[in-house]
């Protein structure tokens, strides 16, 4: 009986083995609590890739949730699993998986006994991610207003095809385009500028919008090859304040996105923004206030 039991418990142990050294796709892990929503950790990832990751390398994204890059570390290439999971409307669990590709058997090894030098660059590695996400969130705010009516106007616009991360600049290199022209014509200017966003690719981080101007309709509109009209109707919608750098405001929209999840309101992700700062001016970011709408997609 008790040479049986050796048995069982050598076999239980060389199949534990086994797992961990050959199947087990992972050398270490790391957990960190970030005060944030998936959203914005998911964005923080990706610019934090551009500056860590292997050069020409490309991260992968399974979902908002689920990302994977190849990372220089040292002389060596790990490959970092992202997992991100809500724990409350205000705070995510953050996931890291990483991997050695070239010596991911000596990892497994060492970590056994403490002596990991994965273990050391994938603590370090990851938390001077955590120490920059930080930073970024104390650059904006985001409000969740509720449900409010998107506002009705017309305008004219630049049609524009940008990342998420350069919607700014793109707004930026049309300015003085729409400025110029609606002046020199003495169009009258009916509030501050905006953002329709026609097509939000979320695998992609690709938006199609139209930067715009809203103005008083006339019969004597200047025309450009760059310019059309339009106008925008009234539309219920869910509503978020945000203050910070408008290159981020997309951070609003995760919000949002995530509000209406909790709440089941089913919304078309088509945000609406509405710019009240010049960022040309300068000033503290933290004062710069932007609208946020995301139209509610109404039942039949």
């Amino acid at each position: 009986m008790l040479k049986k039991t050796v048995w069982i418990v050598l076999a239980i142990a060389l199949m534990a083995a086994v797992g961990y050294f050959f199947i087990y796709p992972y050398d270490y892990m790391v957990r960190f609590t970030a005060d944030t929503i998936p959203g914005t950790i998911n964005q923080s990832v990706k610019i934090w890739h551009k500056e860590n990751g292997v050069p020409g390398s490309a991260i992968s994204q399974e979902d908002l949730r689920h990302l994977q890059e190849e990372v220089m570390v040292g002389d060596s290439v790990h490959s970092y699993q992202w997992e991100i999971n809500p724990i409350d409307a205000e705070t995510s669990q953050v996931i890291v998986k990483v991997r050695d590709r070239d010596h991911s058997l000596g990892n497994k090894w060492d970590v056994l006994f403490g002596n990991s030098l994965v273990e050391r660059q994938s603590r370090r590695m990851v938390r001077t991610f955590a120490e920059e996400l930080n930073a970024h969130l104390d650059l904006f705010n985001v409000s969740i207003v509720g449900e409010a009516e998107l506002p009705s106007t017309f305008y004219a616009y630049v049609n524009l095809k940008t990342s998420q991360h350069g919607k700014a600049g793109g707004m930026m290199d049309n300015y003085m385009l729409l400025t110029e022209l609606l002046m020199q014509n003495q169009v009258t200017l009916n509030g501050p500028p905006m953002i329709v966003v026609n097509q939000w690719d979320q695998q992609k981080d690709s938006l199609d919008f139209n930067f715009c101007f809203p103005i008083v309709r006339s019969d004597r509109l200047p025309q450009h090859p760059d310019v059309q009209y339009k106008r925008i109707f009234p539309e219920r919608a869910l509503k978020a304040e945000y203050n910070g750098n408008y290159i981020t405001s997309d951070r609003a929209w995760y919000a949002l996105l995530d509000y209406a999840r909790e709440h089941n309101i089913p919304v078309d992700p088509t945000p609406v923004e509405v710019f009240f700062n010049n960022p040309t001016l300068g000033g503290d970011a933290l004062r710069w206030k932007a609208e946020i709408y995301l139209p509610i997609v109404e039942s039949e």
